[in-house]
């Protein structure tokens, strides 16, 4: 009876769950059809001023998500503009003689200094129109001063704050944690930089890994001081000491040290655009949002020839992947449709990956060898391309970075940890194990490796990154004794990875369409994306505990969710990892 009652109550339980979805799609299908009644066109209007507000986290592409303005908590990712859209919009205000302006609300972006150095970079390009761009905001993180630099008037409140600081990289280490739990990490590694292991043997990071950190992390901020002192007129040296000295400590110093042109509230800044564009102090400015904006027809030619942006963002793992990872059997299908397409003239192929799966990077870097023999592979670098990321990269035609992405990283590494000791003396819990064979537990979680089985491991260890550096060497057309020379797992920023030829060019991703385009002999072209993105009811329906979980953790940790990502994915992670150091939080 007991088990009826169980049955019967969660079956309603279910028919509720099921009925109160239902509702909400169809809510949301009559709202689709009744704005689909209305004209949704967006309407040009004179002296009008694009509003770009970046302050939520900017993914690679942009997630069409019907739901997205209906709270469905961790049951759904939320929509969000990706830097696709708002480099093709910033581009497409330029030419808009009806946009005369930019105003910029930043405050503290979430992305990677390569997202970033990709809208500076449209920005800057707008500007060479002789439209304006004004800044303003009540508080800038250093991310945010960077992108907000490039404005033709900076304002900060007379209240707010603006951080000159300089960059700082933080690590966490598990190896005390694990101790107390009586858990022991076996390590397999090949390369002394290969640190994404050292969390978990050591209490601090290694004199190689501080070595490699100091060099990527000063790399970043020497380019990030570069651009600074260009767009603001101030010599580096001069910005370098007010981050050495905290010499930024309330608004009027940003004014005195010149980061701004002027202390002004919202309204004052208003007033100050109304002027730029030559309307009566009374009147009310047309601002445009970016998500309106986006409607806006696009001018380009329409063409039959297409360039495919084949995307490959997060942690690489075999099979289909989900929303941050790079499923090895969803990417290596989008390269080989788009090679087998024979409409697809090129393929810009957009990396942002820390690495993963060592056997997942060598399925999708099969397929880019594949592509490129029949038509031009261009590889986009993103934030980060590093091991598995560099991995998947390394046999394309030519391969773009910007100089603040994080790349290199050549080497390979496992970690199988022993609970035995926590079991027994923690737990009062024994294990006893019946084998047909004397190795046929290896691996397991339960007891150590013996020496025999150790060698093992750390002979296929050897052999993956032997195989990682050969394909690297012939893609790059390098000695293997080079690449091993600069691989050993150690990072390097773009800026770095341009002079070891790990790399081809400094760009962005429109630098590397228009390349490929160049390689095509295309004048006229349209682009595609792929992977095709999930149907939002599809992933609505089959969102998993896992991602539930997952997203509730990210809503509620913030950045600080990596590190707890890290002590997850690396302990649970199975066969040899071709991935980035560790988790970074550069601020």
């Amino acid at each position: 009876m007991k088990n009826f009652f169980g049955a019967f109550f969660g079956s309603c339980l279910g028919i509720l769950l099921t009925g109160i979805v239902i509702t909400v799609i169809t809510i949301v299908s009559i709202k689709n059809m009744v704005d689909d009644g209305n004209d949704k066109t967006y309407n040009s209007v004179e002296n009008s001023v694009l509003k770009l507000s970046l302050n939520d986290q900017i993914k690679e592409r942009t997630v069409e998500n019907p739901f997205s303005k209906i709270n469905l908590g961790p049951l759904m990712p939320e929509g969000s503009l990706g830097l696709n859209t708002i480099l093709l919009n910033i581009k497409k205000a330029k030419e808009d003689k009806d946009i005369k302006g930019i105003y910029l609300e930043i405050s503290n972006p979430i992305a990677g200094f390569a997202t970033l150095e990709e809208i500076r970079n449209a920005l800057i390009d707008f500007r060479s129109s002789g439209k304006f761009i004004y800044a303003y905001s009540e508080t800038y993180s250093q991310k945010a001063y960077y992108i907000a630099s490039t404005a033709s008037k900076l304002y900060l409140n007379p209240q707010g704050t603006l951080e000159v600081k300089g960059l700082s990289s933080q690590i966490m280490f598990f190896k005390n944690m694990l101790d107390k739990l009586g858990v022991e990490v076996q390590v397999f590694r090949h390369g002394k930089f290969k640190s994404a292991i050292e969390p978990f043997m050591l209490d601090k990071m290694s004199e190689a890994n501080r070595s490699q950190v100091e060099t990527y992390l000063g790399s970043l901020w020497n380019h990030m001081l570069a651009g600074i002192s260009k767009s603001r007129g101030i010599n580096a040296s001069e910005i370098n000491n007010m981050a050495d000295n905290l010499l930024i400590r309330n608004p009027s110093d940003a004014l005195k040290y010149k980061l701004v042109d002027a202390l002004k509230y919202e309204d004052e800044a208003m007033d100050d655009i109304k002027k730029a564009i030559s309307i009566d102090q009374k009147e009310k400015i047309h601002f445009v949002s970016l998500e309106k904006y986006a409607d806006s027809p696009n001018k380009a030619k329409l063409s039959s020839n297409k360039i495919a942006i084949v995307y490959a963002v997060g942690e690489i793992v075999s099979g289909k992947g989900s929303d941050d990872q790079v499923g090895s059997e969803s990417v290596a299908k989008a390269l080989r449709d788009a090679r087998l397409d024979t409409s697809i003239k090129a393929i810009v192929f957009r990396v942002n990956s820390p690495g993963g799966s060592a056997l997942a990077s060598d399925v999708m870097w099969r397929e880019v060898l594949l592509a490129k023999a029949a038509k031009p592979v261009v590889v986009s670098m993103g934030d980060v391309a590093a091991s598995g990321g560099y991995y998947i990269s390394c046999a394309a035609n030519r391969i773009f970075a910007q100089p603040n992405t994080i790349t290199g990283s050549i080497g390979v590494f496992g970690l199988i940890p022993n609970a035995q000791k926590a079991l027994s003396e923690k737990l009062g819990i024994t294990i006893d194990t019946v084998n047909t064979n004397k190795h046929s537990d290896v691996g397991t979680i339960l007891r150590a490796a013996s020496a025999d089985e150790y060698n093992y491991i750390q002979k296929s260890v050897e052999d993956i990154y032997d195989v990682f550096i050969t394909k690297v060497a012939e893609g790059r057309n390098i000695s293997k004794n080079n690449v091993d020379s600069i691989g050993q797992g150690r990072v390097w920023s773009g800026t770095d990875a341009l002079k070891i030829k790990l790399v081809d060019e400094i760009g962005g991703i429109n630098d590397a369409i228009a390349y490929a385009a160049k390689l095509a002999k295309l004048s006229n072209y349209k682009l595609i994306d792929l992977p095709k993105q999930k149907d939002p009811l599809e992933e609505l329906f089959n969102t998993g505990a896992d991602e539930i979980e997952t997203r509730t953790m990210k809503a509620n940790l913030g950045e600080q969710y990596i590190f707890i990502k890290q002590l997850k994915t690396v302990l649970l992670k199975k066969g040899i990892q071709a991935r980035v150091p560790y988790e970074m939080i550069i601020e």
